[in-house]
């Protein structure tokens, strides 16, 4: 299998030099091609061949979920549309492979008004009760990171690879390179939101000039993904808060509040940088609270006598 680990490690370069993918994404990228490449040694077949890809799929039905699944079948398929690409086979064995199943639906999990409130509140009560000045200035960075995550739906990725150029406090917005180095400028309106990220940017000027990026943690260093979670971990815990909440929820938060005020989904669409309408269309669920609101006043029996 020496021609497919060389051929594996050059589609990851690629996707990494010239796509600039997501540093989480070809994660599971690798995780996902060094997954099928065990299989095809184990059961020793030809990964050229479609039948042996059929087999591997049917093989993760039996142990992996089918939103997992889904995503390693994607995984595969993009690897062996560049081999073609890059004409090193002749032909792809997705052709005529018919591997498309139902995916359960799903609505995203996003986090209640109250216990929203709940976070907020505490998170600002513990900028109060700070007592070093070291731990001051921490709190002052956890409240633009999650001021700036509930007022404009970013991905955790976009958040923590933000970098100083791509933050324009003067004119109040923030350019976002999203999946698939797509851009999109964000506007910041909240003036809570702004004053945080001004404050944040007085006490962290120094770190964020010596590595480039915008937001630091306690080492002085990019602020990571695992960063962001401890620290949403640790105030929801502080606020009692009952769910266990990740930063995505934020986003699905942010998006279902404005479904919920009847903003136009492609606006949302453009919001979140989801390149498809489809993906966007899952926020158009109605939870109860706005389903009995609609019910009470709206419903057709009031037109009737």
């Amino acid at each position: 299998m020496a021609t497919l680990d060389h051929w594996i490690t050059n589609y990851l370069n690629d996707c990494r030099y010239r796509k600039h993918l997501d540093v989480k994404t070809l994660r599971a990228y690798r995780s996902d091609l060094n997954e099928f490449t065990t299989y095809i040694v184990d059961q020793d077949v030809d990964f050229l061949d479609k039948h042996s890809i059929s087999a591997y799929v049917n093989d993760l039905h039996k142990n992996k979920s089918p939103r997992t699944v889904k995503r390693k079948i994607a995984s595969l398929h993009a690897f062996y549309r560049y081999l073609v690409y890059e004409e090193l086979v002749e032909s792809d064995p997705f052709y005529r492979l018919d591997l498309t199943f139902r995916l359960p639906s799903q609505l995203p999990r996003y986090i209640p008004t109250h216990m929203l409130r709940d976070f907020y509140v505490t998170l600002y009560g513990n900028n109060s009760e700070r007592q070093s000045a070291f731990k001051k200035k921490c709190a002052l960075r956890d409240i633009a990171v999650m001021e700036l995550l509930i007022a404009s739906g970013l991905r955790i990725s976009e958040l923590y690879e933000l970098t100083t150029d791509a933050v324009n406090l003067a004119e109040n917005e923030i350019r976002i390179r999203g999946k698939g180095n797509k851009e999109r400028i964000i506007q910041l309106t909240e003036p809570v939101t702004i004053s945080a990220l001004n404050e944040y940017f007085k006490s962290f000027s120094q770190e964020i000039q010596d590595t480039g990026f915008f937001f630091i943690n306690n080492c002085g260093r990019r602020l990571t993904d695992q960063s962001v979670r401890n620290m949403i971990n640790r105030i929801a815990g502080e606020a009692s808060i009952p769910l266990h909440l990740t930063p995505h929820m934020f986003r699905h938060s942010f998006a279902t509040f404005l479904v919920n005020q009847d903003v136009d989904i492609r606006c949302i669409q453009e919001l979140l940088g989801h390149s498809s309408i489809k993906t966007t269309e899952i926020y158009t669920h109605v939870n109860l609270a706005k389903q009995k609101e609609i019910l009470v006043n709206k419903n057709p029996r009031k037109m009737i006598y």
